[in-house]
């Protein structure tokens, strides 16, 4: 079963001080990259956050975000020192006097001045394992949506598959027809050798079937069929190997143009073409598969 690397999910939950609001979001990426965006409650949690991100989705780029949002705002989750305050706004009043300068927003200086507002401590803990779980849901319908978008990709790398077998049966189908085409090509020409000067008979058929051997594709048609059967066989397994289909899919690249070299066919030479474009589409899928 294939996972796409492109996914989306998210999560709420609520305790009695918090509602916590968790979202994922995923996008293609050789490695596993992640970018956590987490308040400042949680700071000595982003360790544990990772592993857990680590452990669940394997390759990407991660964007994370969660969110803390107080419920119980007739109990805010912050503490004014108002002696400090105080102290802070009389300072201020006075140099402001001292050097003639507006005192119209010397209260929201002070109310901002260090360790005015601090956070309240005890009842106001955040509940770690609500935001655990939260972070566990989004994580789940994450892979949900990734395993949904894998089945998509499996159905059109499937189809592309199909497209490069069709022209490799084409391939097959045709090339004896090439090869008695050649052989007649060189016979007709040596033919015409023969007229104006002697040709040793043994010798033209020894380079006849070097110069055929040259061009055979026999061994190239076997591998291809093998590694695209070998393909079918990892993407419907149960692991999701995005970097060894993207492997197979250069084998496979190396044998069509193997083929393409030593066809010296104008309809093998089509096929090809097509199978090339088939294959150019399973790259480019491929790089989006976990």
């Amino acid at each position: 079963m294939l996972y796409s690397m492109t996914g989306f999910g998210s999560a709420e939950a609520e305790s009695k001080m918090y509602r916590v609001k968790v979202e994922i979001k995923t996008l293609n990426s050789k490695f596993l990259d992640l970018a956590p965006k987490l308040p400042r409650e949680l700071a000595d949690k982003e360790l544990e956050i990772k592993n857990l991100m680590t452990q669940h989705l394997k390759r990407g780029k991660v964007n994370l975000t969660i969110e803390l949002i107080p419920v119980n705002l007739e109990e805010p989750a912050v503490h004014i020192n108002q002696q400090l305050f105080k102290s802070y706004y009389r300072q201020y009043e006075q140099l402001a006097a001292e050097v003639g300068a507006n005192p119209k927003d010397l209260f929201r200086l002070a109310l901002h001045s260090p360790d005015v507002i601090v956070p309240d401590g005890g009842n106001n803990e955040v509940d770690w394992e609500m935001v655990q779980g939260a972070l566990m849901e989004a994580l789940e319908k994450c892979n949900q949506f990734r395993a949904a978008e894998g089945k998509s990709l499996q159905e059109k790398l499937s189809s592309y598959l199909d497209g490069i077998a069709n022209g490799l049966a084409e391939v097959t189908e045709h090339d004896p027809q090439r090869i008695s085409q050649i052989r007649e090509r060189i016979t007709s020409s040596i033919e015409d050798i023969k007229e104006k000067t002697q040709v040793d008979q043994n010798r033209f058929e020894q380079e006849l079937i070097y110069y055929i051997e040259k061009l055979d594709i026999t061994e190239e048609k076997v591998r291809l069929g093998s590694h695209l059967e070998y393909f079918r066989e990892v993407m419907e397994s149960g692991d999701s190997q995005g970097k060894k289909l993207g492997f197979i899919s250069q084998e496979i690249g190396r044998e069509i143009n193997t083929i393409g070299a030593k066809a010296n066919d104008a309809v093998i030479q089509r096929a090809v073409v097509q199978m090339k474009d088939e294959l150019e589409k399973i790259k480019e899928q491929s790089m989006n598969i976990i």
